[in-house]
């Protein structure tokens, strides 16, 4: 069965941004207001598993650049595939950082005890008119998606079809955003504004899969809102993503936090870590007798804060650097695609 035909784009979407209720609303400012008063980062790791080399440089480089700023720190486990989950992976990721005196304030928060604000949300955006429902199937988009791996775009098949929200055939829809046509826009701490067209770059995205769970890029948009951060820190591989976030970010009315896209851990002729070294986690560098100090040592060596061998602390290392050399060592080198 031949594909439909995309369809037009209109200029906005019903009420963008939507109308919310009192009580979100509410929610959402007081994060906003939040923001402004203290720099707030997070660390935002998935428990699938131990943690990896490139996990514990990002995880450093955000808790240092927290704690230069006189700020805080969430550690937020993003836990919401729970078929991904993998029994222990929590506990392992909170000794580790732990161990390595990567602290972090509060208690660490978890996305599966926030399913019923992500529920409010999606209802406010589905009753403003900003969502649809899609019954495209996997199959279908794979057949269409761009040639040799490259970031596909929804071509907006059912974005104009009669919205049926309930089971067809026993399946229900997953639902979509639907994004009006322009620039997504949001600040970038190291490199130029980061800048992506809505419509040929970043599309309709999921925001609630036909399993009924809710998508990455809405939970980790409302958290962002909702839990004052003001600065994001995460690998440059994570760039892409960005404009799904600020666009449901800007279906609710809200400006996105500073971004921090940061380099990834590369070999010394300047290529990525293949999966395999990248894998590499504290189990091996324990097993190769490297202490907390040691590990430390090696993730800031990586970074160029301090020379090979030297062994140190994290508060040691905090006090031994500022901002400015922090940040000298953060900025990414800008890929292909991407404009100010």
């Amino acid at each position: 069965m031949s594909a439909p035909l995309p369809v037009d784009r209109p200029a906005t979407p019903p009420a963008w941004p939507v109308a919310l209720p009192e009580a979100l609303a509410e929610t959402i400012a007081a994060g906003l207001e939040r923001r402004q008063r203290q720099v707030r980062g997070r660390f935002a790791p998935s428990p699938t598993g131990r943690l990896h080399r490139g996990n514990l440089r990002t995880a450093l480089l955000a808790w240092l650049d927290a704690r230069l700023a006189g700020g805080e720190l969430l550690l937020r486990l993003d836990d919401l595939d729970t078929p991904r989950n993998r029994p222990g992976a929590e506990e392992a990721i909170l000794a580790d950082l732990r161990w390595l005196g990567l602290d972090w304030d509060g208690p660490p928060l978890r996305q599966s005890e926030r399913r019923g604000l992500y529920a409010t949300v999606l209802s406010a955006l589905r009753r403003g008119g900003a969502l649809y429902p899609c019954r495209c199937s996997r199959r279908l988009l794979a057949d269409v998606s761009a040639p040799h791996g490259a970031l596909s775009v929804y071509p907006g098949y059912c974005r104009a079809l009669l919205p049926q929200w309930g089971a067809v055939g026993g399946r229900l829809p997953s639902w979509r955003l639907r994004l009006p046509s322009g620039s997504l826009r949001w600040p970038e701490r190291f490199a130029a504004p980061g800048r992506l067209e809505g419509a040929t770059a970043v599309g309709d995205g999921v925001l609630r899969r036909a399993d009924g769970v809710v998508a990455y890029h809405l939970a980790t948009a409302v958290d962002e809102l909702t839990l004052g951060i003001s600065d994001v820190v995460r690998g440059e591989d994570l760039w892409s993503s960005t404009g799904a976030q600020v666009a449901v970010m800007a279906a609710l009315g809200a400006e996105p936090p500073r971004y921090g896209h940061v380099p990834l851990w590369r070999d010394g002729e300047g290529q990525r870590l293949s999966k395999r070294e990248d894998a590499e986690g504290l189990e091996l560098w324990r097993s190769r007798g490297m202490d907390a100090a040691a590990v430390i040592g090696a993730l800031a060596a990586s970074l160029g804060l301090v020379p090979d061998g030297v062994r140190l602390s994290a508060q040691e290392l905090l006090g031994g650097i500022d901002s400015a050399r922090l940040h000298a060592c953060m900025a990414p080198q800008p890929p292909e695609g991407r404009h100010s």
